[in-house]
């Protein structure tokens, strides 16, 4: 069996970062959905997703990113979004890009969270 969606986790005083591989579909959605919700329950409540490296999200993936924002806006965090050509074309498909907060870079998401 092969593991369909990979990443690294990075721990700083008011964010952490998420550095995703991989497939962001129904069958890695799950588990994405828990260990990110896990992780901003128990704060920083600032996430940054690092999604440049994800090669395909499908709805179930999109449903979780939403699942995901509305949890940190309820811990007092935000959830930032790095991107790539083809995750911002899927979000634009489903005019989800202002709720999803998508930035061009990491330090850009940084930027945004330190200014909040």
């Amino acid at each position: 069996m092969t593991v369909s969606l990979r990443g690294t986790r990075e721990v700083k005083d008011n964010y952490q970062i998420f550095r995703l591989t991989g497939l962001l579909d129904a069958f890695s959605e799950p588990t994405f959905r828990k260990v990110i919700g896990t992780h901003i329950e128990e704060g920083p409540a600032n996430v940054i997703l690092v999604l440049s490296q994800i090669d395909f999200i499908d709805s179930s993936g999109l449903g979780a990113l939403v699942q995901l924002v509305k949890k940190a806006n309820t811990e007092g965090g935000s959830l930032q979004i790095v991107t790539n050509p083809r995750v911002t074309q899927t979000v634009k498909l489903v005019r989800l890009e202002k709720f999803l907060s998508l930035q061009n870079s990491v330090e850009e998401a940084i930027l945004r969270v330190e200014k909040s």
